[in-house]
């Protein structure tokens, strides 16, 4: 259960006008000598200054490859939220996290609601998508204490899987399906080793992977592209977007799904029947036609340059 942290909400309103203040240096406005806005107490730094300091950039009124940074003292005087999770795959058991809503991060920083898609990048390169009719629907949490400790001390073992889950990761109080399409129902985006978020314009970001050509408008190809947007774009990249921790791009997907689809089939259900190293998450649930609209999607980018 989702509930608001004792005493978070005193000061609310000039604590958020003192963040407005501060996001301003985000995007463009002049810095002092030492590369910080000092309009008010909270601070964008220009430098990193220690590893828990949050990387940011927003694309409208920016350039998102910037890197500015937001202090981990500074998202703790933001209102926090504290919920005790039991659906995320990252924790075997129930387990406490609390942190600062995406939605009230995005707020607190001034974000503008032309960035309708923030993008959580891991250190691995794994990126998360949280489109803006996600975070309304889902409430994720930017998690900055886990069972009331900081990073330092957070679970080493994630997912079978022996790693760092800090400097900060992305859960849920609780997440309830909101959509399906055929076999792949809406998964929640739970990224760990969270190290940047990019507020961003969901139309650009997702331009690189719309389907063109004849096939475009077939509503077994739109099916594919909802799929392929929402899973195989966190580790497959097409050019300068999506993550890259797979090290195959959306033209290799592509050439395979048309060169060998039964074999591209096989893998997305069971990448360790194949590769026992592979760390990619097994889909078994993806039935034929599941598959097929998959299979037909990225047969769209077969041929094409990568952009």
């Amino acid at each position: 259960m989702l509930k608001m942290l004792g005493g978070a909400w005193c000061g609310g309103t000039l604590l958020l006008l003192g963040a407005f203040c501060a996001a301003r240096a985000m995007i463009g406005l002049p810095t002092g000598a030492d590369g910080e806005e000092k309009t008010s107490r909270f601070t964008v730094r220009q430098q990193r200054r220690t590893p828990l300091d949050l990387e940011v950039a927003s694309e409208p009124g920016g350039d998102r490859r910037s890197k500015q940074y937001v202090s981990r003292e500074y998202l703790l005087r933001l209102p926090q939220v504290t919920a005790t999770v039991t659906d995320d795959a990252n924790f075997k058991k129930p387990t406490e996290i609390s942190g600062v809503l995406v939605e009230e991060l995005r707020r607190a920083l001034g974000i503008p609601a032309s960035a309708d898609l923030t993008v959580a990048i891991c250190g691995d390169q794994y990126h998360a998508h949280f489109p803006a009719d996600y975070i309304e629907v889902h409430q994720p949490i930017l998690v900055l204490k886990i069972n009331g400790k900081g990073p330092d001390e957070w679970p080493k073992d994630v997912d079978g899987h022996t790693a760092y889950l800090g400097p900060y990761l992305i859960s849920h109080a609780k997440f309830t399906p909101s959509f399906k399409i055929l076999a792949h129902e809406d998964e929640a985006q739970i990224p760990w080793g969270v190290v940047r978020l990019e507020f961003r314009q969901k139309e650009k970001v997702y331009a690189a992977i719309v389907p063109r050509g004849p096939a475009a408008s077939d509503a077994n190809v739109r099916a594919g592209f909802r799929i392929a947007q929402q899973n195989c774009f966190r580790c497959h990249n097409a050019g300068a977007e999506g993550g890259t921790k797979a090290g195959i791009p959306w033209p290799v997907l592509a050439g395979w799904a048309a060169a060998a689809p039964e074999k591209f089939a096989a893998y997305v259900r069971n990448p360790q029947a194949s590769n026992a190293e592979s760390q990619m998450a097994a889909s078994p649930q993806y039935d034929d036609g599941t598959m097929a609209a998959l299979i037909d999607y990225f047969k769209t980018f077969a041929n094409r340059r990568q952009p």
